[in-house]
């Protein structure tokens, strides 16, 4: 849990007795790979806190998985439409390697809320970088081009090229695997 309350003061301040008040909410869990921590028509009733491995979220069309997020050590992976409306999920999340997690239940991390302002503003923190991160992943679709995405993700998040396959980055860069290596060799010769 060490890694949790640092990620919670990097945020937001926050005291030992806030801290005490948001233990009921936490709960530390282990995924296999392939393991689910979402399913589709799911509601999603919890905050996934990333302490050691690796997420993704994707849909499923047609039999083709369409990634649409990579989550890693010291974020934060969740469905903030389900989890702030109530309503299924549209997506999947599940491990993509052994994966550790602090489950933040969203119940228990209301009531504590309740009780704590410190809590209130930390869960408004997690979700505020949460919606940013979604945001700058779907601005690459609306202003850049498929060379243009794969630098980008070079330049400002070159641990996902790193630990995520040629073939789940060409479908979260919204390319065939055979264009990603295409433009990928092309750079390199010029």
């Amino acid at each position: 849990m060490n890694e949790l309350l640092q990620y919670i003061h990097s945020l937001t301040a926050f005291d030992t007795e806030s801290w005490a008040l948001l233990q009921p909410a936490l709960t530390q869990q282990t995924f296999n790979k392939n393991e689910l921590l979402l399913k589709e028509g799911q509601v999603c009733r919890s905050l996934f806190f990333i302490v050691k491995g690796y997420c993704k979220s994707y849909y499923e069309v047609d039999g083709l998985v369409k990634n649409t997020g990579f989550f890693f050590e010291n974020e934060i992976a969740t469905n903030i439409s389900s989890f702030g409306s109530g309503q299924k999920s549209e997506f999947n999340i599940v491990a993509c390697e052994l994966l550790t997690v602090i489950i933040i239940d969203k119940e228990k991390l209301f009531q504590a809320a309740q009780q704590a302002p410190e809590i209130e503003t930390l869960g408004r923190q997690c979700i505020r970088l949460f919606a940013t991160k979604q945001e700058e992943f779907s601005n690459l679709f609306k202003l850049y081009t498929p060379q243009e995405r794969l630098e980008y993700m070079e330049t400002r998040h070159p641990a996902m090229l790193q630990r995520v396959s040629l073939s789940q980055l060409a479908s979260f860069l919204g390319v065939a695997r055979e264009t990603l290596s295409r433009i990928r060799k092309r750079r390199s010769h010029v």
